[in-house]
């Protein structure tokens, strides 16, 4: 087995990734600290054709050096807006019939293995800050609480990396109902 070289990875283009169709993931970043975070979570969006990115609170926003050490130019593909509050991000969302997840622990929560797309819906994944999580008024205002099942001691992922476990699973999930019904994105 060869190892790809960059020039066989049929990569997109800028343009020719802004104009193709995204998957109906929104990412919503509550109040996260790391610079490093934000720019993987910018690269994992782009892997996996997010929608959109909203940078909400203390999230820095790009043009950064430490963001864009992680994020390798995908602050350029991917659509990002800042906003002030997560909560008037969720709102907005919700009157455009997005389904919004938080991705937490919380009592009553939905273990990702089991949670269950729709084809018709669009969702808003929601990550926390590194220590406090997302906000309880987030928490309380979505449509369901997402928990990456875990099974050590520590039962804490890093965000960049619950990101990038969720999107998967979800565009996975899309994915096969796409290929179900005879539709790529």
């Amino acid at each position: 087995m060869r190892k790809l070289k960059n020039s066989e990875l049929d990569r997109l283009s800028v343009d020719d990734f802004k104009q193709a169709n995204k998957t109906p993931i929104i990412i919503v970043l509550d109040n996260i600290r790391s610079l490093n975070n934000i720019g993987s979570v910018f690269r994992t969006s782009d892997a996996f054709l997010v929608e959109k990115i909203y940078l909400c609170g203390i999230t820095a926003t790009p043009p950064h050096k430490d963001i864009h050490k992680t994020a390798l130019g995908s602050t350029d593909t991917v659509t990002w807006e800042y906003a002030e509050s997560t909560l008037d991000v969720i709102k907005k969302l919700k009157t455009e019939n997005v389904k919004i997840c938080a991705i937490e622990q919380a009592e009553d929560s939905t273990m990702l293995d089991t949670f269950k797309v729709e084809d018709d819906n669009k969702y808003a994944l929601v990550f926390g800050n590194e220590v406090k999580g997302v906000a309880q008024d987030v928490v309380n205002a979505s449509d369901v609480v997402i928990e990456i099942p875990q099974f050590g001691t520590k039962h804490s992922l890093n965000i960049s990396v619950s990101c990038g476990v969720v999107v998967w699973d979800i565009f996975s999930k899309l994915k096969n109902i796409t290929l179900h019904n005879s539709t790529i994105y």
